[in-house]
Formats: C-alpha cells, sequence, structure tokens
C-alpha cells in the first residue's frame, strides 16, 4: 500500500526558528532503507529547516511513476532512474502507450538537481554453494530481481554480457519481492544473487549475519572489454568501483573475489528530478541546501558516501550521452557557486 507522509517533523525545526517555509511542494520516493528514500526525506528536511519549503513524500512509488509524475506536473520532486526519460522519449517499455511523440515532449521536461547511484550490481552468495565466480553461473539459480522491473532486466543484460547466458536456457532465474529478498538469500532457495546495492545496505549486512559470502568483482580484461563499456555506458548505467577500504565495511564474512581488490560492476545512476517549471530560484535554493548539508546526509546512513552524491563526472553520474535529461539551470547556479564543475552537455 502506497503511504502518505507528511514531514511534519521536519517543519517542527523550522517552526522553532521562526523560520516560515515559502513553498508547499510534493515528493515521490520509495520505501525507506535505500538512497532513493534517503535523498528525498533529507531533501524535505533541510528544505523545512532553512525555510525554502515544507514537501509532503508520497512513499513506495516506483522510479518509473514518480518520473512520469514528476514529467506531467502532478508531483513537484520525484526520483528519476536514468533509464527512465530514456525508454520515456521513445515511447517504449512501461511508456509504450505514450508514443514517442508524446514521450519525447514528457521527457523533455524533466530536469535534474543532483545525481546519484540507485545502487551497483553486486554478485554474491554463500562460500557453501561452491560457486567461482561470474564464468561459474551456467545451470546455477540466481536471484536476478523482482517479479518485474528495470533492476531484473539490467542484472539479465550484464550476465548476458559477462556470460553469454539467458534466463531459462543458460541459468535458473528467481525472482522476489525486493521485501522478502534477503530470506531468499538467506534460506538457501538461490546460488547467488545479482542485485543493485548499496556498500554497505541491509540486505547484504543481513545475509552476511547468516555465514560467509563471496562477493565477485567484474576480472579487469572482461570490465575493459569493449562490449562492457557499450553496457556500463548505456542509458541509466555507469561505471563502480569501489576501494578495497570501501569493501571491507562488509565485515569480516565477506570475500572479495578480485585481482587486486578493486571491486568493479555495472552502476545504476539517475537523480532527483524536477519540472523544467519550476522557478530557477527555487530549484536553485533547494540544490544549495543539498550540496551545503552533504556532511549531515553523510552521518545518516553508512554507504552514503559511496554513491556519488558529489560525483559530476558525465560517465560516472549517467549525464549526457544518450539521456534526454539535463540539470536546471537553478541546480547549475548552486553547483557552480559551490565550486564544482557542471559539465556542459549536462546543461
Amino acid at each position: 500500500m502506497k503511504t502518505l507522509a507528511t514531514v511534519a517533523a521536519f517543519g517542527l525545526g523550522a517552526f522553532a526558528t521562526g523560520v516560515a517555509a515559502q513553498e508547499n511542494l510534493t515528493a515521490m520516493t520509495s520505501t525507506p532503507g535505500v538512497a532513493v528514500h534517503l535523498t528525498v526525506a533529507h531533501l524535505a528536511e533541510v528544505a523545512s529547516q532553512r525555510g525554502i519549503a515544507d514537501i509532503q513524500i508520497t512513499l513506495g512509488q516506483t522510479g518509473a511513476n514518480a518520473t512520469l509524475a514528476v514529467a506531467e506536473g502532478r508531483t513537484d520532486i520525484g526520483i528519476c532512474p536514468f533509464i527512465i526519460p530514456f525508454l520515456m522519449s521513445r515511447g517504449v517499455g512501461p511508456f509504450a502507450d505514450l508514443g514517442a511523440e508524446r514521450g519525447a515532449e514528457l521527457a523533455g521536461s524533466l530536469r535534474v538537481l543532483y545525481p546519484y547511484s540507485f545502487g551497483a550490481y553486486v554478485l554474491y552468495g554463500y562460500e557453501t554453494a561452491g560457486v567461482s565466480g561470474w564464468d561459474d553461473l551456467a545451470g546455477r539459480r540466481v536471484l536476478d530481481g523482482p517479479p518485474r522491473g528495470a533492476a531484473t532486466s539490467e542484472a539479465r543484460s550484464t550476465i548476458q554480457v559477462m556470460t553469454g547466458l539467458e534466463a531459462g536456457a543458460g541459468f535458473t532465474a528467481v525472482e522476489s519481492d525486493w521485501s522478502q529478498m534477503a530470506t531468499t538469500i538467506t534460506e538457501g532457495s538461490v546460488d547467488v544473487a545479482l542485485l543493485p546495492e548499496y556498500i554497505p545496505s541491509d540486505r547484504p549486512l543481513q545475509a552476511l549475519s547468516a555465514g560467509r559470502m563471496n562477493f565477485y568483482s567484474i576480472p579487469i580484461a572482461q570490465f575493459e572489454s569493449e562490449s562492457m563499456q557499450r553496457l556500463l555506458t548505456s542509458p541509466g548505467s555507469a561505471p563502480f568501483v569501489l576501494t578495497a577500504e570501501q569493501m571491507a565495511a562488509l565485515g569480516e564474512n565477506a570475500t572479495i573475489v578480485s585481482e587486486d581488490g578493486m571491486f568493479r560492476t555495472r552502476g545504476s545512476v539517475g537523480g532527483n528530478c524536477v519540472n523544467e517549471s519550476m522557478s530557477e530560484e527555487l530549484a536553485y535554493q533547494l540544490t544549495r541546501a543539498h550540496i551545503e548539508t552533504l556532511s549531515d546526509l553523510y552521518e545518516k546512513a553508512l554507504y552514503a558516501r559511496n554513491i556519488g552524491l558529489e560525483d559530476l563526472d558525465p560517465v560516472a553520474s549517467g549525464m549526457c550521452g544518450l539521456n534526454p535529461v539535463h540539470y536546471h539551470p537553478g541546480a547549475v547556479r548552486a553547483w557552480e557557486e559551490a565550486g564544482y564543475t557542471v559539465p556542459e552537455c549536462a546543461q
């Protein structure tokens, strides 16, 4: 059931300091526990504290629903996986009913305030399963996402590029609702999982509490191959590399299988979007509040420093290329005033 959460508690901070919020806005995000919720909830908090806006949040939304709602002007702020506006702009996938012309028009109305990672596709499983790595997935049971959605499609395309295997013919694909995935892993229903994760985040940490697990990096030669680089720079995707120190946050039960200790994989990227009709001043104030309180946001989740909240590089962030979405002019002003370089191709 979708939940409507009014950030009244955040508003108390503004009331206590005598600051009255100037705008009433709405936002759509997922359920708590992941970056897409964290970023929107944090923005609501600091926007209220600074008297910029009171933001009413609708929880339990998919990226497709939230992005379309922003594009159509039904909500002010939404989570926006960059694969979604790409599909929308072509009128395909979940937007087939829109058609290419209407889809392109709606996608063209989206503007980004700030980018971040929606997770990195991590292949992991218990040592007792006896899986040696990416080259040992034939005939295995692989948890590859929910029954429907972009995550499942992206996991399967990653496996196909890495191994040539297809779901059903080459390996047994297992799907589960997001809320049940940790249980699916720990009860031994699958040999490995390939899911978009944050490092560290609740699902792998919960699985690790039940036993030792291997986390398989993409081998360097395959990571740098032409086919994988095409996949890593496709709309909504980006190369994702974590250091051995960052991966160590998973704890002693985690073994990182890598040639050099670095963890390489495919990242899913996006940002929080608004409609182009939002005033430049409001977009500026919201983005400025986000930038100036990043240190507070980093304290709210262990994984927050690993999701690229300050990385505006066009490849790492997924901006430019075939991505039809650009930064809002107000956001550009805020980033540049803070000393960051906003790529011209993303403006």
